[in-house]
């Protein structure tokens, strides 16, 4: 430059450095005219010199910008084949310590882009880069100068970013090298771009100035800084560069999403607001995106459909035409159609090599431009990214996650077959969210959680191996399990892609058929076998054949048909497991079983009643390790947490075999009998929900049949007592306690009770209970002699008080008022007067005598009976056959003989003593309704009463200190003197003992009617 001009650039005075500046730029206008471009050159690098340089004056340095600012105004657009030489120490001078270089630095570049326009393109990397330290600049002046500049940058990418390519070699040059950088070579660039490429898919093309592909690296990492101001700079340029149609910045979002949702939390109210708005514009995109696709795919299908249809009907019409052919020898064939005729066409197999292409101008559409029809989105990185918001790191924000879960509802109603695979990350990523303390993520946890469940159960049903391999009679028979109301499975999917690509599936599909036979089923080989006499004979009047020779390609028919065809039930469940993996979907729902929240749990169980109800066979097996954790569920703390689990397990047991059922009542019985507080605080509400859930009867039978066995007669007795209580007070158990009073008139309610009472003799108050129940008051009056024998402890009167309380409760409701009909339940009043007898001085004893007496008050206690046909004709069933009552007493005495010996074992004194010895099965409680023993004997009554001392050696005192109460203590001596008595009857069973004398036969029975 001159040097007139050279030494007023680094005046002191900044108007004399303005004034040269313009002096400069009408030199450089003329060098440009004249085409002196060496010239320019060396100004621009005598220029670069000035500022660049740190050891030159502040004020020549300022100098040298200006002078560059002018240079650039001077030459316009022309600037561009400079641009290489200062604009990599112009952004240099961006970080200098001074605050004026810094500005006038922005200034510079400012004027250079203002005449450059889509030429700066080539070097947006750098400016960006630049510009977002600028835009955390302390000094105002240079922030506002930023300001400017990055508003100009802006404006120029939404105009020419998707369009401008360099017009310069040397800008194209600079750009190339961007290509080759590094950073891009080593795979910086994750999702090519192909819109960088000017001449479509010409790599040797002309290169657009901006690169989106190659600016995501970098906004990749610079998306993680902290500063306010910088995050607002990057999301106002994001939503500069997304609101471009021709960018598609969505397909980039995986690239930068995670930083990006971070800015949620940031202190800075008017970054979260920028972001949140940004967040919301790219789901709306997205949105709008699938929608459009959908739509357009919906609409090919239809069409392509409408065509494949038409074609068929074309076939089958020239099938008609040619029926008359199958009557006739090929060599009288041609006798009558010529060679040349259009038939022939059609003929010789259809020969599909033509018509082949028919479909092909069907899925072609009309080039139309359509918004965001061309758009890929990486759904799974992005799900990946929400996922993550959803741990448990201490820098995820509430704020996060409740936009996580926001978007993943979102894609749960636009693109289900995207979250299907997903849903074991997802179970562990929302149910612990759903007790959150926050109240909106808390919410929009349970809103996404319910749309995974409906998704998830929208599915098609998997089918079980057994039942797909007997279902599967023919080589070509698709799959048909599918639930009613269910989607179309994925496997009808292949048929729409087959149909674009026609040739290649169906090569495909002869490859399966050729080196796959159907080995697995010796129907299929029949099958198949027959099919292919049936192609060979009539070749011509089969248009679809299922398996065309290989030697030439089939039809276009066949070929949509083809993927149907070949989809076997096996190949489509290994698509299924892909698709949705059922196991791992338990084992993340059983992991939630750990959770400290109630909501979590009762969740997890939801799921799996849910999965189990679509694949019963394919999860939840009694060999696998969800069974224990169900089991051990039982004993948690929610009651609302037991009684989905016992609904699963419920729901197990009905759709699996009758082993299964008895071994998961085998385990709740273990489980009750290593966990007594779980029996005592949660026993009636498991069995009662169980009982809700299933069969009671199958329940109660497979109790009592393992209880029967059970050698810790401990807990067989207080099982049976809680077994007992429930039965009788349990709202739930009314149809099963309906059953038991009906046993004259069902079979199946005698073997019914006979079952319960081998149990229920762990407990002689359950089992004299369950008589009540049965209205079998004969036999309880008889077991009550039994009693008698039986050691009196507190807990036995305790049961006893509780049965007199529940006599007063509505379920006895029917008993009470059989007291008012003393000629038919004569023995109704002996159960109540012995339980009366047992009980001491107390409430109970109180309530109960009051209920006799008012009975007896109103005179119905002395009623004698007027005849024993009265008797008979009213509890027949107490002399039914299929009753052995005899057996079913002297069972009772043998396992209350264990009892007994097992409490004294207990006690340390089974060696001081020998056991005792209940009434044998001879006496006359037998449960005989005329009170004879062994025949015809009616005096043998009395050796049935309870003995009360000794008769041998009376006078003397068992050698050990027991209580005169306590039946041990008890010798036999005065046996023999009350074998000789009358025991002390009630008047109505002393009145019945006259009636009935001694008529009844030597057959043991406990129907009245049998005796006369």
């Amino acid at each position: 430059m001159d040097s007139s001009i050279s030494k007023q650039l680094v005046d002191k005075m900044y108007e004399k450095r303005k004034a040269a500046a313009l002096e400069l730029e009408k030199q450089i206008r003329d060098c440009h005219q004249q085409g002196d471009q060496r010239r320019i050159s060396q100004i621009v690098e005598q220029l670069v010199d000035m500022f660049s340089n740190p050891s030159n004056a502040l004020q020549a340095r300022n100098g040298g910008l200006i002078g560059l600012a002018g240079t650039a105004i001077a030459l316009g657009v022309d600037i561009a084949p400079y641009m290489e030489k200062f604009v990599t120490p112009l952004l240099v001078c961006f970080t200098d310590p001074e605050n004026r270089v810094r500005y006038f630095s922005a200034e510079c570049l400012y004027n250079i882009a203002k005449v450059s326009k889509g030429e700066i393109l080539v070097y947006f990397n750098d400016i960006f880069d630049a510009l977002s330290k600028l835009a955390a600049d302390s000094e105002l002046s240079v922030k506002n100068g930023a300001e400017l500049l990055d508003r100009l940058l802006k404006d120029i990418v939404a105009e020419t970013a998707s369009v401008y390519v360099p017009q310069y070699p040397e800008t194209e040059r600079a750009r190339r090298r961007a290509d080759e950088k590094p950073s891009v070579a080593a795979g910086g660039v994750l999702i090519t771009h192909p819109d960088d490429i000017a001449n479509g898919h010409d790599l040797q093309g002309a290169r657009k100035a901006f690169s989106l592909a190659h600016f995501l690296p970098l906004l990749k990492e610079r998306i993680y800084v902290l500063s306010p101001f910088t995050r607002s700079y990057l999301v106002s340029w994001i939503t500069v560069l997304d609101s471009v149609p021709e960018l598609e910045l969505i397909s980039y979002l995986p690239e930068f999403f995670d930083g990006l949702l971070k800015y949620l939390s940031d202190p800075t109210e008017d970054v979260r607001i920028a972001t949140e708005n940004l967040l919301g514009d790219f789901l709306r995109e997205i949105r709008d995106v699938t929608l459009v696709q959908r739509h357009h795919e919906e609409e090919l299908r239809a069409k392509r459909e409408a065509e494949q249809a038409e074609h068929q009907a074309r076939r089958t019409d020239v099938d008609k035409e040619k029926l008359p052919d199958i009557t006739m020898a090929h060599s009288e064939r041609a006798t009558f159609i010529p060679e040349n005729d259009d038939t022939s066409s059609y003929d010789n197999d259809s020969d599909p090599g033509v018509e082949e292409k028919e479909p092909e101008p069907d899925t072609r559409d009309l080039g139309t431009w359509v918004p965001g029809l061309g758009v890929k989105i990486d759904y799974a990185s992005i799900i990946e990214t929400l996922i993550q918001q959803l741990d448990d790191q201490p820098d995820h924000d509430e704020i996060q996650q409740s936009t996580a879960l926001l978007w993943l509802s979102e894609f749960l109603n636009i693109a289900q077959e995207v979250m299907v695979p997903f849903t074991p990350r997802l179970i562990l990523a929302i149910l612990p969210n759903l007790a959150h303390h926050v109240p909106m993520i808390q919410t929009a946890a349970k809103s996404t959680n319910n749309l995974l469940l409906n998704v998830i159960r929208a599915l098609p049903a998997p089918s079980d191996t057994s039942s797909r391999q007997n279902s599967d009679k023919t080589a070509g028979s698709p799959p048909t399990q599918i639930t009613p109301g269910s989607p179309i499975p994925s496997t009808t999917q292949p048929a729409i892609v087959a149909s674009r690509q026609p040739t290649a599936t169906v090569a495909a599909a002869n490859v399966v058929s050729s080196e796959s036979p159907p080995e697995s089923n010796p129907t299929n080989q029949a099958t198949a076998s027959d099919r292919a006499s049936m192609t060979s004979n009539n070749k011509r009047t089969t248009p679809e054949q299922p398996l065309p020779q290989s030697s030439r390609p089939p039809s276009p028919n066949s070929s949509v048909s083809i993927p149907q065809v070949q989809q076997s039930p096996e190949a489509s469940m290994l698509q299924e497991k892909d698709v949705f993996d059922y196991q791992a979907t338990v084992n993340a729902l059983t992991i939630q079983f750990l959770s400290e929240h109630e909501e979590t749990r009762v969740a997890a169980l939801k799921w799996l009643i849910m999965l189990h109800q679509k694949a019963p066979k394919k999860i939840l097996a009694m060999d696998d390790g969800t069974f224990p954790a169900l089991l051990k569920t039982l004993s948690d703390s929610s009651e609302e947490v037991i009684k989905h689990d016992l609904q699963l397990l419920a729901q197990i047991s009905s759709s699996s075999e009758e082993s299964y059922f008895k071994a998961f009542m085998m385990n709740l019985l273990e489980l009750f009998s290593t966990d007594r507080s779980l029996l005592e605080n949660r026993g009636s509400l498991i069995i009662r929900q169980l009982c809700l859930n299933l069969n009671t009867e199958r329940i109660y039978r497979t109790f009592a049949e393992i209880l029967e066995k059970e050698e810790d007669l401990d807990f067989a007795s207080t099982m049976v007592r809680k077994l007992n209580m429930i039965l009788i007070t349990s709202p739930e158990l009314s149809e099963f306690r309906r059953r038991l009073k009906s046993l004259e008139t069902r079979q199946d309610g005698q073997a019914l009770f006979t079952t319960l009472y081998r149990s229920w003799c762990h407990n002689a108050v359950a089992v004299f209970s369950l008589c009540l129940l049965a209205q079998a008051y004969e036999h309880a009056s008889n077991l009550l002699y039994i009693f008698a024998d039986l050691e009196i402890t507190v807990p036995l009167l305790v049961q006893i008080d509780k049965l007199v309380q529940l006599i007063e409760s509505p379920v006895f409701t029917y008993l009470r008022l059989q007291l008012l009909e003393p000629e038919k339940y004569p023995h109704l009043f002996k159960c109540l007067y012995g339980l009366l007898m047992l009980l001491p001085q107390s409430s109970a004893f109180v309530s109960l005598r009051n209920r006799l007496n008012a009975v007896n008050s109103a005179g119905f206690l002395h009623i004698a009976p007027k005849s024993t046909s009265v008797i008979s004709t009213t509890r027949s069933k107490l002399g039914r056959d299929e009753i052995k009552w005899a057996e079913l007493l002297s069972h009772f005495r043998s396992v209350q003989n264990r009892h007994e010996k097992s409490r004294r074992q207990a006690l340390g004194t089974d060696e001081l003593e020998p056991p005792v010895d209940f009434p044998s099965g001879g006496q006359a409680a037998t449960g005989s309704s005329s009170g004879t023993v062994n025949g015809s004997n009616p005096n043998a009554r009395p050796p049935m009463r309870r003995r009360v001392t000794g008769s041998e050696g009376s006078g003397r005192l068992p050698p050990r200190a027991l209580s005169p109460l306590n039946p041990r203590a008890r010798g036999s001596g005065l046996s023999v003197a009350m074998a000789t008595q009358a025991a002390p009857m009630s008047p109505t069973f002393a009145q019945q003992k006259l009636d009935k004398g001694t008529g009844a036969g030597p057959k043991r029975t406990l129907s009245i009617n049998k005796n006369k």
